[in-house]
């Protein structure tokens, strides 16, 4: 869609200069980021390098047991091209042995643990390495609550908050990210056969074309059925947008 096009060197430029000054103002040299072989991470960590150089940025790669071997090797790909250094550490023990009290646990909340069991060692291995936590969730993302709160929607600050799942497609092909990242299905990896697209019940491409008009250029359920969106596909998505508004919000604070 030419009106979710990006100028990528532009892009890059301020990306650059956002992460140069998120960890400069908080007195740090260096982050630390969760590689988990999908595009956000890659391109999270290919603008890491170029803001604070490969050596000042760290790369967990952090697998539950049944993460396909081929995330693992992408993670590995993507650190190794940019010279980035990287840590191991599975949390399969500790979920196990946390979901033996909660054997019925479904799925999602098992995802949801699986999450914040992650963020949780990037933010320890952030004390132990004294860097940020570098966040990797994107606009769609953050705009229909797909994803885990205090899981991996925590972080010290986030450069791809601002730009669509289709946009950073197309800004990994402009920078160079590989191509089996750019090509592979998009998934957090949470259960076997997950896929992003496949638990949101819709494609990238075509949210990401009404999100444009509905957040960015606000237009009216009118002019959106004009465009082509069914009412059902509209009503969706803005109840999706609504019910998850508040992971963008820091917590309420009582005023007394």
């Amino acid at each position: 869609m030419q009106r979710l096009k990006i100028d990528s060197q532009k892009v890059e430029r301020k990306l650059v200069r956002f992460i140069r000054d998120q960890v400069r103002k908080a007195a740090y040299d260096k982050v630390v980021l969760g590689l988990s072989g999908g595009l956000d991470s890659s391109i999270v960590a290919y603008l890491c390098c170029r803001a604070l150089g490969p050596e000042n940025v760290i790369g967990l790669i952090l697998p539950y047991k049944t993460t396909s071997r081929k995330s693992i090797k992408l993670a590995r790909l993507i650190a190794d091209k940019y010279g980035i250094k990287t840590k191991t550490v599975s949390i399969t023990v500790q979920v196990d042995i946390y979901f033996r009290s909660f054997p019925g646990a479904d799925r999602v909340r098992r995802g949801n643990k699986m999450a914040r069991e992650r963020m949780s060692i990037l933010y320890d291995q952030s004390k132990a390495s004294n860097a940020l936590v570098a966040g990797t969730g994107n606009k769609t993302e953050c705009l229909l609550g797909y994803s885990t709160i205090y899981g991996d929607a925590a972080c010290a600050f986030n450069p791809l908050g601002g730009l669509y799942k289709t946009q950073l497609r197309q800004f990994a092909k402009d920078v160079g990210i590989p191509k089996e990242i750019i090509r592979q299905t998009p998934t957090a990896g949470l259960w076997p056969g997950q896929s992003d697209e496949g638990e949101l019940g819709v494609s990238y491409a075509k949210v990401d074309r009404l999100l444009y008009y509905l957040v960015d250029k606000k237009y009216s359920e009118k002019r959106l059925r004009n465009l082509g969106f069914s009412q059902a596909f509209i009503d969706k998505v803005k109840r999706m947008v609504a019910a998850n508004r508040f992971k963008m919000c820091t917590p309420a604070i009582a005023r007394i």
